[in-house]
């Protein structure tokens, strides 16, 4: 199988598992295998995030699932928030080898997840910047394998224009709030359903959506 084929299979699996609790379908359980020491920090990050900014704990995990499976090494977060997104990211992360640059443009919360990776035992994979995402991104060396955004909507298609040269063929773009904001984004919508280069599919596990765009060259 070629790595186009796996991924594009992999996309569809993905697609199917989000649709299964619109169908009726539960999920069977399973044991969680994240440690108590993150199990925890992620608890506390979600009861303090009044402003509703961390992705949801499904999102979270589709997150992780992604750069285990797709084996994804330098991967770049834009729009870091508290966190929340990071630590699930480098859990991910810690399956492959690799690393993430996360961009948050607020300096005290990009300080607090910081903090927040320090305290989920991740900070040898996670690096957080401060800073303007379009003035911190051209100062990262190297290209990318993975690239997770979730920061001003308004903003979406200026960082997909920015970032796509740089992702590497066989690569994955992730939106997030593309379902419950995307009123706020028709031109980014618009480029990764249209653009012959990618794969997309969208996929909704808590409602907000996250879009999944695979570089097919």
């Amino acid at each position: 199988m070629t790595r186009c084929a796996a991924h594009a299979g992999l996309l569809a699996a993905v697609a199917l598992c989000a649709a299964l609790p619109v169908a009726g379908i539960a999920a069977p359980e399973r044991p969680d295998p994240l440690t108590p020491q993150v199990a925890r920090v992620l608890r506390e990050i979600k009861a303090a995030d009044t402003d509703l900014l961390a992705v949801s704990e499904e999102d979270g995990r589709l997150l992780r699932l992604l750069i285990a499976s797709s084996g994804a090494k330098r991967a770049l977060e834009i729009g870091a928030a508290n966190g929340y997104s990071a630590i699930w990211i480098g859990l991910g992360l810690r399956e492959t080898g690799g690393r993430l640059v996360a961009i948050e443009y607020d300096q005290g919360r990009a300080r607090q997840a910081a903090e927040n990776i320090r305290r989920a035992g991740l900070s040898d994979i996670v690096t957080v910047v401060a800073g303007d995402g379009f003035r911190e991104i051209p100062k990262l060396d190297g290209q990318f394998d993975f690239v997770f955004l979730d920061a001003w909507k308004k903003d979406y298609k200026r960082f997909l224009d920015l970032t796509w040269p740089r992702l590497v063929p066989g690569g994955l773009f992730l939106g997030h709030n593309v379902v419950n904001k995307r009123s706020e984004m028709p031109d980014f919508l618009d480029a990764i359903t249209r653009n012959p280069a990618m794969l997309t599919t969208i996929v909704s596990p808590s409602g907000e959506g996250v879009s999944i765009s695979y570089k097919r060259r």
